[in-house]
C-alpha cells in the first residue's frame, strides 16, 4: 500500500512551483517550491516531515502576510498621494482668492444674491457662539442624555451653589425648552411629512418602471409595408425639418452637424437648419463654413443668423419656425448643439406618430459620453438616468404625459402651433410648450430604447448654473401657467397630476424640504435638543430612496454614499433657484449656456489629421487655418478657466460641522455621522474640488 501510493504520489501529483511577485522593485522575489516526493510518504520518517511541512507553511505564511503588508502601504501610499493634492488644490483656492462673487452676472441683482448668503453667515455665527456656550456647560457638569437634556439638574441642585453661569445656563434651558423648541419641531414635523409624501411618490414611480419592465412594456410604432413614390424605401417618410440652435458652441459645432447630416432619411424629405446665436464673429465664420461644406455635398442644411437676440433659445426656434418653407413640413426634430443622434433616429422616431394623430412628441433618451470623466459627471449620471429610465418613462406610459427635454425630440408642427408656439416668457421654454401641448390634449410618447448622446457639464460652476436655471424655470412657469391649468379642459386627475405632481411636489417641495430639513433644521435640532429628528429620517430612509435612485445605473452603487450628500449639497442651490422663480427675482430671468469640453469631438479631429478620409460622420474635413484659429481660441480659453470657491457652500460646510462637534455631547452617533460627512460634503464642493480641475 505504501508503495503504490509512493507511486501515485510520484506520477500525479508533480507540483507547480508557485511564484510570488512584487509589484514595487524594492522588494525581492521568492520562489515557493511545490511539494517533494517524500511529502507524500507517509510511512517513511513522520516526524521529519511533519517538520518539514511546518516551515514550508511557516514560510508560505510569512510571504503571504508581507503580500498583503506590501498592499496595505500601498494603498496608505495613495491614501497619502491624495491627500497631499488635496490640500495643494486647497491651498491654491485659498491664495487666489476667487469667489463666485467675482463671476457673478450683470443680469442678477447682486443684492438679492447676498441676502440669501448673509443669513446662512448669520446661522453660523450663532451655532459657533452657541457651541462655546454648551462646551463650557458640559465641563461644568452639565452632561446631556440622548437626544434630551437631563432637566433634573435644573430642579433638583441646591439653589445655593449656582454660579452666575450655572443661572445664565438654566435659564437659556428654560427658554428653549418653552419657547424655541415647539415651533422649530413643529417646522420639522411639517418637513418629515412633506419628505414622507415624496419618498412615497419616488417608491410609485419605482413600482411603475418595476411593472413596465415585468410586463415589457414598450410603444411599437405600426410597420408600414407600402413603398414611398419619392424615396423608393419601403416605410414612413414624411417631411421632416431638424433644427439645431446653438450659442458660441465652437467647441461641439462640427460633431453635431455631421451627426445631423448622417441621419438616414431621404434627402427631398429633410431640411437642417443650423441656428447660430454667436455673438463670436470667429465662431459665426467656423460654423457658416462648417455648413458650407455639408452643402457641396449634397446636404439640404442653411445657415440663420439672428443679430438681435431676444427670448434666447426660445426666441431663436420662434424666429426659424417664421421661414415661409416650414409650412411644407409636418415634423421637426432639435437637437442641442452637443448631442450626436445615431444615422437612425428618425427612423425610430417618426414611425410612432403613424395613424396616431393625437401624439404630438416623441422623445428619446440621452446618453452621456463623458458620464465616467470625474465625480460630477459620474454624480449626475445616476440622476438624469433614474429622471429618464423610471420618471419619463412611467409617466409617458401612464399618462402620456411628461416635460419635454429641450432636445434629442420629434414634434408634431400641428401640436405647437394648436400650443402657441414658442413663447420667451421663462428659461426654461421646452417645460412651457410641452405644459401648453398637454394642455391641449396633445399625448406624449417616451422612447426609452432610443438614445442620442451628449456631453455633460464637467465643471462645478457650468453644472451648478444649469441647475439653478432648470429650477427657476419652473416656478416661473407655475406662476404662469396655473390660470390656465385651472380652467383647461381636462380631467381633474390630470390638473391634480400636473399642479400637485409635476409642478409643486417634484419642482417646489423637493427642493424645499431638502435644503430645511437636513441643513437648517437638523443642525438647529443639535443646540435645541429638545426638539428631535428621528434617525429613520436622518438615516434609513434618505439611505433606500438614494438606493432607488441609483438602480437605473447599477454600475454606480459605489457612489450611493457620495450622491446621497452629494444631493443635499446641491439643494442649497436648487432651493436659492426655487425662490428666485417663485417670487420673480433678479436670477431667475438670467440664461447661461452651459459650458462644453468638446472631449466627444477630439477624437474626431485627431482621426481627421491622421487618416485624412474623404468623408466621416465625426466631422468634415478642416482646413489648416481653421485649425488653428480653432487651437488659439481654445488656449484663450483655458487661460480664463479657473476654480473658485462658493461662499454659500463653505458656509453651510462649517455650520454643519459646528452642529456634528455638538452632537457628541449629546452622543447621537447617527446624527453626528450625516453631519460630519455632509459637513465634509459641502466644504469640498464649496472649494470646487468635485468636478474638472484646472491646473
Amino acid at each position: 500500500m505504501g508503495s503504490s501510493f509512493a507511486w501515485w504520489a510520484k506520477g500525479s501529483h508533480k507540483g507547480t512551483p508557485v511564484v510570488v511577485k512584487m509589484e514595487n522593485p524594492n522588494w525581492s522575489v521568492e520562489e515557493l517550491q511545490a511539494p517533494s516526493e517524500d511529502d507524500f510518504l507517509v510511512g517513511n520518517n513522520p516526524t521529519g516531515t511533519r517538520e518539514k511541512e511546518r516551515g514550508k507553511n511557516a514560510k508560505q505564511l510569512t510571504w503571504v502576510l508581507l503580500l498583503k503588508a506590501h498592499r496595505a502601504a500601498g494603498c496608505l501610499t495613495s491614501i497619502a498621494s491624495t491627500l497631499v493634492s488635496l490640500g495643494s488644490a486647497i491651498r491654491r483656492r485659498v491664495a487666489s482668492g476667487r469667489t463666485d462673487a467675482d463671476n457673478s452676472s450683470a443680469n442678477e441683482n447682486r443684492t438679492v444674491k447676498i441676502r440669501f448668503y448673509y443669513c446662512i453667515k448669520v446661522f453660523l455665527w450663532l451655532s459657533l457662539l452657541l457651541l462655546g456656550f454648551e462646551i463650557a456647560a458640559y465641563f461644568k457638569g452639565w452632561h446631556f442624555g440622548a437626544p434630551k437634556l437631563q432637566l433634573q439638574y435644573i430642579f433638583t441642585a441646591p439653589f445655593g451653589i449656582r454660579d452666575f453661569f450655572d443661572s445664565l445656563y438654566s435659564r437659556w434651558v428654560l427658554f428653549r425648552v418653552e419657547y424655541l423648541a415647539p415651533p422649530l419641531q413643529f417646522i420639522a414635523n411639517v418637513c418629515i411629512i412633506l419628505f414622507l409624501i415624496q419618498s412615497l411618490d419616488r417608491l410609485i414611480l419605482c413600482l411603475g418602471c418595476f411593472w413596465i419592465r415585468f410586463k415589457k412594456i414598450k410603444p411599437i410604432p405600426k410597420q408600414v409595408t407600402v413603398e414611398d413614390p419619392e424615396s423608393g424605401e419601403n416605410g414612413f417618410f414624411p417631411m421632416v425639418l431638424v433644427q439645431i440652435p446653438m450659442c458660441n458652441e465652437k467647441e461641439v459645432y462640427q460633431q453635431s452637424i455631421a451627426a445631423v447630416c448622417n441621419l438616414d432619411w431621404p434627402k427631398p424629405k429633410i431640411m437642417i437648419q443650423v441656428l447660430d446665436d454667436s455673438d463670436d464673429p470667429t465662431t459665426q465664420l467656423l460654423i457658416k463654413e462648417e455648413v458650407h461644406k455639408w452643402q457641396q455635398q449634397g446636404v439640404h442644411i442653411v445657415y440663420r443668423h439672428r443679430v438681435i437676440r431676444d427670448g434666447y433659445k426660445a426666441g431663436n426656434l420662434k424666429s426659424a419656425m417664421s421661414c415661409s418653407y416650414v409650412k411644407d413640413y409636418e415634423f421637426v426634430a432639435i437637437f442641442d448643439a452637443d448631442f450626436q443622434p445615431n444615422p437612425d433616429f428618425l427612423k425610430r422616431t417618426v414611425p410612432h406618430f403613424k395613424d396616431n394623430e393625437d401624439v404630438g412628441l416623441v422623445q428619446a433618451r440621452w446618453s452621456f459620453i463623458n458620464k465616467d470623466e470625474n465625480l460630477l459627471t459620474r454624480l449626475q449620471n445616476i440622476n438624469l438616468s433614474f429622471h429618464f429610465e423610471v420618471e419619463q418613462q412611467v409617466n409617458g406610459v401612464f399618462i402620456n404625459f411628461f416635460g419635454f427635454n429641450g432636445t434629442a425630440g420629434v414634434w408634431r408642427i400641428k401640436a405647437l402651433e394648436d400650443s402657441g408656439g414658442w413663447l420667451e416668457r421663462t428659461t426654461v421654454e421646452d417645460m412651457d410648450i410641452a405644459v401648453r401641448a398637454h394642455l391641449c390634449g396633445w399625448k406624449f410618447v417616451f422612447l426609452n430604447d432610443v438614445e442620442c448622446q451628449c456631453e455633460l457639464p464637467e465643471s462645478y460652476e457650468a453644472y451648478r448654473k444649469q441647475q439653478h436655471r432648470w429650477h427657476s424655470g419652473p416656478m416661473q412657469l407655475f406662476r404662469l401657467c396655473l390660470p390656465d391649468i385651472i380652467c383647461a379642459k381636462i380631467s381633474v386627475w390630470k390638473k391634480f397630476n400636473m399642479i400637485f405632481l409635476f409642478f409643486l411636489l417634484r419642482k417646489l417641495i423637493l427642493p424645499f424640504y431638502s435644503f430645511t430639513l437636513f441643513c437648517i433644521i437638523l443642525p438647529m435640532t443639535m443646540f435645541v435638543p429638545e426638539a428631535e429628528l428621528p434617525a429613520w429620517v436622518v438615516c434609513y430612509i434618505p439611505a433606500t430612496m438614494s438606493f432607488l435612485n441609483i438602480l437605473p445605473a447599477p454600475k454606480s452603487f459605489p457612489f450611493i454614499v457620495p450622491y446621497l450628500l452629494f444631493e443635499n449639497t446641491m439643494s442649497v442651490t436648487k432651493f436659492n433657484a426655487m425662490i428666485s422663480g417663485l417670487f420673480q427675482l433678479g436670477s431667475a430671468y438670467e440664461w447661461v449656456v452651459t459650458k462644453k469640453s468638446g472631449r466627444s469631438s477630439e477624437g474626431d479631429l485627431v482621426s481627421l489629421v491622421e487618416k485624412q478620409p474623404k468623408h466621416q460622420r465625426g466631422g468634415s474635413e478642416p482646413n489648416l487655418d481653421e485649425l488653428k484659429i480653432e487651437l488659439e481660441q481654445e488656449q484663450k480659453a483655458k487661460k480664463k478657466k479657473h476654480n473658485r470657491m462658493y461662499m454659500k457652500e463653505l458656509a453651510l460646510a462649517f455650520l454643519l460641522l459646528t452642529a456634528s462637534a455638538r452632537s457628541l455631547l449629546s452622543a447621537q452617533g447617527i446624527h453626528f455621522y450625516f453631519l460630519l460627512f455632509q459637513g465634509i460634503s459641502f466644504l469640498l464642493v464649496g472649494l470646487d474640488l468635485i468636478g474638472e480641475q484646472v491646473l
